[in-house]
C-alpha cells in the first residue's frame, strides 16, 4: 500500500560547490521524495539557517567546518531531533560514521540512496519498491548520445571539443545539452558530475574539478 510523501526539508552541509550543489540536484530528481533542500557552505551559514528553520534532515560532510561535532550537534535540545546523514566523500572512520543515523557515498546509486532517506525519515517505502507516489513521473531516459556528452561535459570539455571528438555540429552539441537539462532537470556541471557519478558513467577520478 503507498504512503504519502510528505515534502522533506533537507540541509547539505558541504564546502564543496560541486559535490554541494550536484547532491541537492540529485536530491531534487529522487522519485516519490519531495525535497526542499537548503545549501549552506560554513559552519556560520549552517548555525544561521538552523535558527531560521529546522530541518528533517541534515546532510554533512563529516569534515564540514574542520570535524563535524555530530554528539555535541544533539546535545542541543533544538537539534534533538534532526536526523543526521554523513556525506561521506572522503575515507572515514567507521567509528565515527556510527554516530550518524546513515552516511551516503558519492558512489550511491539513486535507488540506494532514497531508500536511505526514505528509512532515516521514517517514511517507509512500498513493499515492492516500483513506486512511492502515483504523481511522480519517472526521468525521461538519455539516449546513448546524450550520455555520451554528458561524461564529456563532466570530463571539463566544451562544446567545440565535445564537437570535435563526437564528429558532430556546435549547434547539434547544444541541442543535445538543451534536451539533457529538460529530461533531467539539471542546469548545471556540477549537477551534471553528481548524476554521472551515481549512476556509474563515470568514475571520479575522470571528473574535472
Amino acid at each position: 500500500m503507498k504512503k504519502r510523501i510528505e515534502t522533506l526539508r533537507i540541509v547539505v552541509a558541504e564546502t564543496s560547490v560541486i559535490v554541494r550543489s550536484g547532491v541537492v540536484s540529485v536530491l531534487k530528481r529522487l522519485p516519490g521524495i519531495q525535497v526542499r533542500p537548503v545549501e549552506v557552505a560554513s559552519p556560520d551559514a549552517l548555525e544561521s539557517c538552523l535558527h531560521m528553520n529546522t530541518p528533517d534532515i541534515l546532510l554533512v560532510n563529516p569534515t564540514f567546518g574542520g570535524w563535524f561535532n555530530v554528539e555535541e550537534f544533539r546535545s542541543d535540545a533544538v537539534h534533538a531531533m534532526v536526523k543526521c546523514i554523513a556525506l561521506n566523500c572522503n575515507i572515514t572512520d567507521t567509528s565515527l560514521l556510527q554516530l550518524y543515523d546513515e552516511s551516503i557515498t558519492l558512489y550511491e546509486d539513486p535507488d540506494s540512496l532514497q531508500e536511505k532517506i526514505l528509512r532515516v525519515a521514517s517514511l517507509g517505502i512500498d513493499e515492492d519498491k516500483t513506486t512511492l507516489d502515483s504523481s511522480v513521473s519517472e526521468t525521461e531516459p538519455l539516449s546513448l548520445r546524450e550520455r555520451e556528452i554528458v561524461i564529456c561535459v563532466v570530463k571539463g570539455m566544451t562544446n567545440k571539443e565535445i564537437a570535435d571528438r563526437l564528429f558532430l555540429s556546435i549547434h547539434t552539441v547544444n541541442t543535445h545539452r538543451r534536451n539533457i537539462a529538460r529530461k533531467l532537470e539539471i542546469h548545471s556541471a556540477a549537477g551534471l558530475t553528481i548524476y554521472a557519478i551515481v549512476n556509474k558513467l563515470v568514475e571520479l577520478n575522470e571528473v574535472k574539478l
